[in-house]
């Protein structure tokens, strides 16, 4: 019978690999150290003394492994016998990338551990180590939002755009989610005020906690104070027996935010102001107070100051909220982060519908950039969508939209002048925008109030409202 030559030698070819191994591996990491089963060092390679602040390799030998490495998890591994893949050690002010694995005789036996210093620096493993600590993050993120109904699901990456005026909003954001200060957020309709507000709330110490959302103006006003601070057992006939927790409970210990905070009644505004001032709160019907922790952050699209001097707004609760306050810019001022913001937008439509290869093309972009987006990224949503569901190949040009922007939209309006040649005032001008643009959304609804308001993405309460104001026909008032 013939005798197996060396190398065709199964053990022969183990050995060898194993001694491979250990040769290529020493000559290409940064360092590497060996220790017994009782953890005292047996081996370490030149290229590791100067890390370890040794000049020969005699001052380590048979010493234990966490004199020569504090913290060192190698007698770990060689007690346990599991390996320690891929790690990252501090070692000198520095941090190096380790993997570290036990050594076993020919019977399987644990007789000690080696590790290897694979990288002395983390400079190549940077975008790997975002791409990390990105995943954990939207790892807890994911969680939160599956334990908890009400938490808030957007971040500041959400928060599109890099012009002087996002920026800033941006910045000033990261300053309020540092600390647990009143926050007003001002702009337009459609401009992302809830998407900054959850932001701020999930780079806060409260992300853990609820983030609960109120639209003032959607409550009606029999209503709003027992919807923000509840009520006791049996406070009114009907009420139920058992009470009803309001807002400010619900989102104890968390964020609340009060968009359209320019509609709240007069007489709620003193119990907001005193509930700011006092973290406390009375239900309605009850004479029990209880204290809350809840950030208040709010929001509007109005003048506040204005509506403070025209008496509709306490001037001591505008001060109360106007701590910090972060103005969020039109989309038409943006514009040059249009790109940046139909892309986000897409990617979110295409994940939330049936499409396949979304694209946007440059004509597409310069279409958009013509129209001058009285609700902002709102409506530039809407469009976009609109135009996808139109579209057979998912690639948007700008006949794409010609078909779909309101009509108009090839240009923009110049400041309106009187016959005198005068320029408008600021003022005037953007009533005149308001009256225009509801006139076109009830045109483009046939009058139906419900779409219209839906069009343009605010309540049907607030429609009126505005309808009211200009004098504009609508028919009768919701009761």
């Amino acid at each position: 019978m013939p005798v197996p030559s060396a190398v065709s030698d199964p053990a022969y070819i183990r050995a060898r690999a194993m001694e491979t191994l250990f040769e290529r591996l020493e000559t290409l990491c940064e360092g590497a150290i060996a220790i017994d089963r009782g953890g005292r060092v047996v081996y370490v390679n030149e290229k590791y003394l100067a890390a370890l602040g040794l000049k020969r390799t005699d001052e380590a030998i048979g010493r234990p492994i966490e004199e020569i490495i504090p913290n060192s998890l190698m007698r770990k591994v060689a007690e346990t016998g599991e390996p320690i893949l891929l790690d990252i050690m501090e070692l000198g002010g520095e941090q190096l990338v380790v993997t570290r694995m036990p050594i076993e005789d020919e019977n399987r036996k644990v007789i000690g551990a080696i590790g290897f210093v694979l990288y002395d620096h983390l400079e190549s493993l940077k975008p790997l180590l975002a791409r990390v600590t990105q995943l954990e993050s939207d790892l807890r993120l994911a969680r939160r939002q599956l334990s908890n109904a009400r938490a808030a699901r957007f971040t500041f990456a959400d928060f599109v755009g890099g012009t002087p005026a996002i920026a800033r909003a941006k910045e000033l954001a990261g300053r309020a989610a540092r600390q647990s200060v009143t926050v007003l957020l001002t702009g337009e309709t459609g401009t992302g005020k809830e998407m900054l507000a959850q932001a701020i709330h999930n780079a806060s110490s409260r992300a853990e906690k609820p983030f609960v959302s109120v639209n003032v103006a959607a409550i009606p006003d029999t209503l709003i104070e027992s919807e923000f601070f509840g009520t006791a057992p049996g406070a009114y006939t009907g009420a139920d027996r058992k009470g009803r927790e309001g807002k400010f409970r619900v989102a104890d210990g968390g964020t609340l935010f009060l968009d359209e905070i320019g509609e709240m009644p007069l007489q709620l505004q003193a119990k907001l102001l005193r509930v700011l001032q006092e973290r406390e709160i009375e239900p309605l019907g009850s004479d029990k107070v209880s204290r809350v922790d809840v950030r208040v952050v709010a929001a509007t699209n109005v003048d506040l100051h204005k509506r403070v001097s025209d008496g509709a707004f306490r001037a001591d609760l505008y001060y109360r909220l106007n701590v910090l306050a972060i103005d969020l810019p039109p989309l038409r001022d943006c514009l040059d982060d249009l790109p940046d913001i139909c892309s986000r937008l897409l990617d979110d439509i295409s994940a939330s519908g049936d499409y396949v290869n979304v694209r946007i093309t440059p004509s597409a972009l310069a279409a958009l950039a013509r129209y001058d987006w009285p609700g902002n990224v709102r409506e530039l949503r809407n469009i976009l969508e609109r135009a996808l569901i139109l579209s057979d190949s998912g690639r948007l040009t700008g006949d794409d939209f010609v078909r779909i922007l309101p009509v108009g939209a090839d240009a923009r309006p110049a400041a309106p002048v009187r016959s005198t040649g005068i320029v408008v005032p600021y003022a005037e001008a953007e009533a005149e925008f308001e009256k225009h643009t509801l006139e076109q959304a009830l045109a483009a609804s046939n009058g139906q109030i419900s779409e219209a308001a839906k069009m343009l993405r605010i309540s049907r309460a607030i429609f009126y409202k505005k309808l009211a104001k200009f004098g504009l026909a609508s028919g009768p008032a919701p009761v």
